[in-house]
C-alpha cells in the first residue's frame, strides 16, 4: 500500500517520512482544503526529504471554477513546482454546471508535462464521480484521482470507490481519501481493494507532541 500524507509544514513532512509515509501532498491552508504552498516551502520540503512530493496547485479557497486569470496563475504556480523539483502536481477544475472542466484541465495537464497530475477531491462535488473517472481517462497526463467516493469519508463512499477503481482500470490510480488514518487503512484496503491512500493522519499524528 502507498501511504500519501497530506501536510502543510516542513516539520509535518519530516515527521510523516519518519513515520513511514511513501509520498507527500504538500499544501498550505488545509483549513480551506489546501492551497498552493509557497515556493520556499516547496524547495525546503523537496530538498529535505527522500520521498516524492506532490504539490497542490490551487490559487484560492472556495469552489473549483476558475477564471482565465486564475488559470494563468495556476500555470505560474506549476512553473514554481517544477523549479522546486516536485514529483507531480495536484489540481481539480469544474465548470459552473458542476462537470469536469475538460478544456482547462487538459491545458494544465499539458503545461505540467513531464510532471504527472493528480485530480483532487473536486471530483467528490460531482453527482456521478464514477462517470467523471471515464472523462478523466481521456485527458492525457492524469495519473491519479484523489477521492472519497463522493461522500464525507472513504468508509461512507466505499461502494462508489470500488466502482471508480473498476472504471479506472490500470490507466489511472484511485487514491482513497476522506478520514483515512493509520487505524482504518487496513480495513479500507480490504473493503475497496485500493492500493493508494491519503490522509492527514495516515501515518499517525503529525503535530508536535
Amino acid at each position: 500500500m502507498i501511504k500519501e500524507a497530506c501536510v502543510e509544514t516542513f516539520e509535518e513532512a519530516l515527521r510523516a517520512e519518519k513515520n513511514g509515509a511513501d509520498r507527500i501532498e504538500l499544501c498550505s491552508d488545509l483549513k480551506n482544503d489546501g492551497l498552493t504552498p509557497s515556493f520556499d516551502l516547496m524547495g525546503k520540503t523537496i530538498s529535505g526529504l527522500n520521498i516524492p512530493i506532490m504539490v497542490m496547485i490551487r490559487p484560492r479557497a472556495g469552489g473549483f471554477v476558475y477564471s482565465e486569470i486564475e488559470i494563468k496563475k495556476m500555470k505560474s504556480e506549476i512553473d514554481l513546482a517544477k523549479k522546486a523539483g516536485a514529483s507531480g502536481i495536484v489540481l481539480g477544475l469544474l465548470t459552473k454546471d458542476n462537470k469536469i472542466d475538460t478544456k482547462n484541465t487538459a491545458i494544465l495537464c499539458e503545461y505540467a508535462k513531464p510532471l504527472p497530475v493528480t485530480f483532487h477531491k473536486a471530483i467528490d462535488n460531482m453527482e456521478n464521480p464514477v462517470h467523471a473517472v471515464q472523462i478523466l481517462k481521456r485527458i492525457h497526463g492524469i495519473k491519479r484521482i484523489l477521492t472519497s467516493g463522493g461522500q464525507a469519508t472513504a468508509l461512507e463512499g466505499k461502494n462508489t470507490l470500488v466502482k471508480m477503481i473498476e472504471t479506472a482500470g490500470k490507466q489511472i490510480e484511485i487514491i482513497v481519501a476522506g478520514k483515512v488514518t493509520d487505524k482504518n487503512i487496513n480495513a479500507l484496503n480490504r473493503l475497496t481493494g485500493a492500493n493508494e491512500f491519503h490522509g492527514r493522519k495516515i501515518v499517525g499524528e503529525l503535530n508536535s507532541p
